[in-house]
Formats: structure tokens, sequence, C-alpha cells
């Protein structure tokens, strides 16, 4: 017999599988709205998705969301093998450090996404790149394609976040006061 702490942990997890689901259907359904840079396609949403997934849901599932999302992608023909390394780090990067930061200012971890977007999924997008097509010297310009991607989508996330907290914070106090 399960004690009330494991159906309680078992109900979050399913929440946020739920969650992480809808994040990559939001994603897949934005997909349209990409534009080509060399070999990749930029996709602000995807990042944008990656920054509210990270900070909602924590790394793990901001990872297996953006890996579902590049998966799915790539069988409509809207993506490229660029979109799994292009998103996965990101998500990373903005769920690690939302949990290593305070609860007041986990937005701020939207500013991890450019970062490893641009350096790592750069860097291991060059190396796939390299392996596949025998070009070399690929990271500079997949560096700034995936900036020039996560940058925009790191402030559209950031502001999604912000709007999101406001009608939190909102319902809460209607909440508190007795009103509906």
């Amino acid at each position: 017999m399960m004690n009330i702490f494991e159906i309680r942990t078992e109900r979050d997890r399913l929440k946020k599988m739920a969650l992480a689901g809808m994040f990559a259907a939001v994603a897949v359904l934005l997909s349209g709205f990409s534009f080509p840079v060399g070999p990749s396609r930029c996709f602000p949403f995807q990042h944008a998705m990656n920054v509210i997934c990270g900070v909602i849901l924590g790394p793990w599932w901001a990872v297996a969301s953006a890996f579902v999302a590049s998966a799915i992608r790539n069988l409509l023909g809207t993506g490229t093998v660029l979109a799994f390394p292009g998103s996965m780090f990101g998500a990373l990067a903005v769920g690690l450090t939302a949990d290593m930061l305070p609860r007041g200012h986990r937005l701020f971890a939207a500013a991890a996404e450019p970062f490893a977007t641009s350096l790592v999924g750069a860097w291991v997008s060059s190396l796939i790149i390299m392996a596949t097509a025998g070009k070399g010297a690929m990271f500079s310009m997949l560096s700034v394609a995936f900036l020039a991607s996560s940058a925009p989508g790191a402030v559209i996330g950031l502001l999604a976040l912000s709007s999101l907290s406001l009608a939190v914070k909102r319902g809460e106090a209607k909440a508190a006061n007795g009103e509906r």
C-alpha cells in the first residue's frame, strides 16, 4: 500500500509529464515560424518553450520536452538533425540555472538559454556536420545562427513567464480577498 507521500510524488510526476508534453506540442505547432541560416533552421519558439519548461518543470523535463519536439519536427520535415543539440542544451541550462536560483529570481534563468545554445549546442552541431558532411570551421557560423534564434526565443519565454507570474499573483490576491 502506498503512503500519502508516494501518491503526491506520483501525481506531481504525472502533472510534469503532461505539462512537458503540452510544451513540446506547442513547440511543434509553432514550428512553422522559423528561418533558415546555413545548414540549420532557426526556431525562436523552441527556445521560448525551453525557457518556460526549464523554469516551471526543471532541467530533465525540459530536456525531455525539447527532445520530443525536435523528434516530431524532424519527422514532420520542419526541423533538421541540428534541432536536437540546438534545443536540448539550452533547455538543460535553463533548468539547472533555475534550480540554483532563489524562487523569486528564477526568471533570470532565461539568460542561460542563449549561452548554452550558442556555445555548447553549436559546438556539438559542428561536430555532427563535420562527421556527416566533412565540412570544418562550422562552429562560428552555427554559433551566430543559434544565437540569432535563441536570444529572441529567450526573451519571448521570459515575457511569457513574466505574464504568467503576474496572472498567478493576481489570482492569488483575488482568492485571498474572497473575490472571484
